[in-house]
């Protein structure tokens, strides 16, 4: 989860600081220019902002003009660069001691998602030109370095991953560019890709297909699976015998789903998807945990609504917090289950 609904940052650093692996949040409620997509955008030519309104696109004309400008930031190694308008949380991140820390995490918005979700002046998404396809994936490739070698200064084990929930739409037949095709791009993208290669998905997701990408680290919502199918134990087993490492986003973030688990239950749901695992492919149960990292199931909130509020007597009290409090209070509830299912795990596998 890098998106956080806090609007303290130093709450929200103060909460991913306490993780074995933390990382830099993205608090869109802090501005506008924290939002995925707009941090994503900086310095790529064509792209309007609007704060106000909040809304980010893309201007062909502005995109055929802007080329020349563009390739002489190209010049600066360090050019693409998050600055500190885009994003205030990552500049006081990096100017923590990352150094105690096994590893420390970045992300970026990757190019298919960033590619769907902007749209041009015909409403049309970017990805379907192939022009300015060819750029975005260079531009995103170019983005993602930089942000590694930031990293990797603070800590050795540093990586980013790339939020690609456009991943999960490549399966639609509504949409021009198809699975065949982003695999395809992936790959190429990837072999320009610094550091440990990692990918995030938290929307539907065909885990076989993720798999297949080249990534190295694979985060993705485990919670939706419900029970792990027996096709997807294969590519599993083969994933962690290449030595690769899965992050089970197991803990919802959802006040419906959230309410009704215990660390103890989300630990077993865990622990049943990994004996799956191992009946289909053959890898044993501790051999899953040792490459396994456990993480929020995804970034988006639902039925915030629910928590908080008081009832008495059949009549709604005055006592329901804010939603951004409510958001804040689910996260950190979220945050707080992952040592403990962490430590029932380790002592489960034997994993000192």
């Amino acid at each position: 989860m890098g998106i956080m609904p806090h609007t303290d940052i130093d709450r929200a650093l103060q909460l991913v600081f306490g993780l074995d692996v933390p990382f830099w949040p993205q608090l869109p409620r802090i501005s506008f220019y924290e939002d995925m997509y707009v941090q994503a955008s900086q310095f790529f030519p064509g792209i309007r902002v609007d704060v106000g309104g909040e809304k980010v696109w893309f201007n062909t004309g502005d995109f055929e003009a802007g080329i020349v400008e563009y390739e002489q930031v190209l010049g600066d190694p360090q050019g693409l660069g998050l600055t500190e308008e885009y994003s205030r949380v990552y500049r006081r991140f990096l100017g923590e001691d990352l150094t105690r820390f096994y590893a420390v995490r970045g992300q970026m918005t990757g190019p298919v998602s960033f590619g769907f979700r902007v749209t041009d002046e015909n409403s049309k998404p970017v990805i379907y030109n192939d022009s300015v396809k060819t750029i975005l994936f260079d531009f995103m490739q170019r983005k993602v370095n930089i942000q590694y070698q930031q990293l990797r200064k603070k800590n050795p084990r540093a990586f980013v991953w790339l939020d690609e929930p456009g991943l999960g739409w490549v399966f639609s037949g509504f949409t021009g560019y198809d699975d065949v095709h982003a695999r395809e791009d992936y790959r190429d993208f990837l072999n320009g890709v610094e550091g440990p290669k990692a990918l995030h998905l938290c929307a539907a997701v065909n885990l076989p297909y993720l798999l297949s990408m080249g990534v190295e680290i694979l985060s993705f919502d485990a919670y939706q699976i419900e029970v792990m199918p027996a096709g997807y134990a294969g590519a599993v087993g083969d994933y962690l015998r290449e030595g690769k490492i899965i992050a089970w986003g197991i803990v919802p973030t959802d006040s419906t789903n959230l309410e009704n688990e215990t660390p103890e239950t989300l630990a077993a749901r865990l622990a049943g998807y990994w004996e799956k695992v191992t009946k289909g492919s053959g890898v044993e149960g501790r051999q899953i945990a040792e490459q396994a990292l456990i993480a929020p199931a995804r970034c988006c909130l639902k039925n915030v609504g629910k928590v908080g509020s008081v009832e008495e007597n059949g009549a709604s009290c005055n006592t329901t917090p804010a939603i951004g409090t409510i958001e804040e209070t689910l996260v950190e509830k979220a945050f707080a289950y992952l040592p403990r299912i962490s430590a029932i795990l380790k002592d489960e596998y034997k994993i000192v």
